[in-house]
């Protein structure tokens, strides 16, 4: 009793500051997971390769800082300086990224459809294009570590108590939401949106009314590749370096909060990366940090137990206009 009375005040002393820290890395997983939710919504495949189109996005990024001069330890004066490095590194890791997905497409995935593969060679085929860009960016990296510049110092922007919100924290939350709202407002609001949901609803009919499904394919890999820029370039801000496995643990965590929300659901995509970062967080603020990894895998397969279409659960093809 002594043990869960101590582990329970710890949780509670700390709570407000471990929402923060929840919100702020669930907003991560969020936007990275909406590429594998965007796939499986349309051609229901698991696309593992994902994670390594996350990692080219965050190269994409930190090599163009580096080609104007900029490394960690870097100091840059001037607000307009700051965002003009921020948007050069955020247009190069959405092309990075962007065009990772789309390529990978084209090569790994487009002939499999055509030719009607069962899904186990999809699915082998996804682990083997992860493995193939996680190893050339290995090589050509040297496997080095890669550290990007420190564009915002953190600081609190409102504190209370224990509780403080960062400026950080704060630009990664906002980004999540906004790059949501956005991608919300794309596919059910306009007319290449609307042909991603037709397909997703059903490919033949689709097909039949004049929707080129190559194409919505293409742009379902690209949306999902530009998501996984934007959330490249907010995990440097966060974390400030890379390499070429980087991916992989984090790519884990985005199909768990995909998952988690209602995989093939766009906003449960928001909510399960948010979801997922608050419990990372609590299950630390109780067991300890040893268990950060855990204890979300463990909330995972408890919330499935109890509803197996994640919290949200409704499909691309089934989302209101």
């Amino acid at each position: 009793m002594h043990y869960l009375s101590e582990h329970f005040s710890s949780l509670f002393r700390d709570f407000g500051q471990l929402t923060t820290t929840g919100l702020a890395q669930g907003a991560i997983y969020a936007l990275f997971a909406l590429g594998y939710t965007l796939v499986y919504g349309v051609l229901r495949l698991i696309n593992f390769a994902h994670s390594e189109v996350f990692m080219v996005g965050t190269f994409g990024a930190v090599l163009t800082w580096s080609a104007l001069g900029l490394d960690q330890n870097s100091h840059i004066n001037g607000v307009g300086s700051i965002v003009l490095y921020l948007l050069l590194g955020l247009l190069a890791a959405v092309i990075a990224s962007g065009g990772t997905a789309v390529l990978v497409e084209r090569t790994a995935y487009r002939r499999l459809r055509r030719k009607n593969a069962p899904p186990l060679v999809f699915l082998i085929t996804a682990i083997g294009a992860s493995t193939v860009l996680s190893e050339l960016v290995g090589v050509l990296s040297n496997r080095s570590v890669r550290s990007s510049p420190i564009f915002v110092q953190p600081h609190d922007l409102i504190r209370i108590g224990n509780t403080s919100l960062t400026n950080v924290q704060l630009i990664l939350i906002v980004t999540a939401l906004v790059m949501m709202v956005l991608l919300d407002m794309f596919i059910n609001r306009t007319r290449l949106g609307r042909g991603v949901r037709a397909v997703a609803q059903n490919p033949d009919s689709a097909a039949l009314m004049g929707v080129n499904k190559d194409r919505v394919f293409a742009l379902v890999f690209l949306l999902g590749g530009l998501m996984a820029g934007v959330a490249a370039v907010m995990y440097l801000m966060k974390i400030g370096t890379t390499r070429f496995d980087s991916g992989f643990y984090l790519g884990i965590k985005a199909f768990t909060a995909a998952v988690l929300g209602g995989i093939g659901n766009l906003r449960g995509a928001l909510l399960g990366g948010l979801v997922l970062g608050l419990v990372e967080n609590y299950g630390a603020g109780f067991f300890g940090t040893q268990w950060h990894d855990a204890v979300a895998f463990v909330a995972l397969v408890l919330i499935l137990l109890l509803r197996p279409t994640g919290l949200l659960g409704e499909s691309l093809g089934r989302a209101r206009a």
